[in-house]
């Protein structure tokens, strides 16, 4: 891993997810946690103030990046909240199977490199009925922009940690076994190539 991946990279995705646009759209979805909660590329805690509520009963923060976990710890200690770390990647979630009521996906699906896998096994942990609120960028509804997003996606993971600009969120949620209940899909504020969320609740 390069410095630039190690220290320079992490800190401009937490900057950017941390503006004022990325903030409304996390809080628009997670006030429906719920239960014992795993946030899955927690970050430095982004999610955390909105996950402080009396329905929410234990926190899980999976977050493979040894310094953005240190960074949520401390966030998590100012909010006096707990939380329970996970140092795994989404692949490979080590909590028992249907122990989990709420699984949290915000600006996250875009750089795990098996995405396929770890909606799996997000399903696995799920407890049946289960829900999962996401959050994402991704693929365009506008064919224009799609080929700008196919184009430019090569370059674009390379310099932006695996990020991908032209996933099909709903799509891989889908063929998860997931059922969408609710689905927002819109342009955020910036580039199109990059903005296009799709936000909502699906279940197990």
């Amino acid at each position: 891993m390069s410095l630039y991946e190690r220290y320079i990279l992490p800190e401009l995705i937490q900057y950017i997810c941390n503006r004022k646009q990325f903030k409304e759209r996390r809080q628009s979805i997670l006030h429906h946690a719920k239960g014992t909660v795993l946030d899955i590329g927690m970050g430095s805690g982004t999610n955390l103030p909105f996950l402080k509520t009396p329905d929410i009963k234990h926190i899980f923060g999976l977050e493979p990046s040894e310094r953005l976990r240190h960074k949520a710890m401390i966030n998590a200690d100012k909010l006096d909240l707990r939380i329970e770390p996970i140092s795994n990647g989404a692949e490979d979630i080590p909590l028992e199977k249907h122990s989990v009521d709420t699984a949290i996906l915000t600006f996250t699906m875009c750089t795990i490199p098996d995405i396929d896998k770890a909606l799996k096994e997000i399903n696995r942990v799920l407890k049946p009925g289960g829900q999962l609120l996401f959050c994402e960028h991704g693929r365009a509804p506008d064919e224009n922009i799609l080929r700008w997003q196919n184009r430019l996606n090569p370059v674009w993971k390379k310099i932006a940690g695996g990020c991908n600009l032209n996933r099909n969120i709903p799509e891989l949620i889908k063929q998860a076994d997931f059922k969408i209940q609710t689905i927002d899909q819109s342009y955020m504020p910036g580039p199109k190539a990059m903005s296009f969320i799709h936000k909502g609740v699906a279940v197990k």
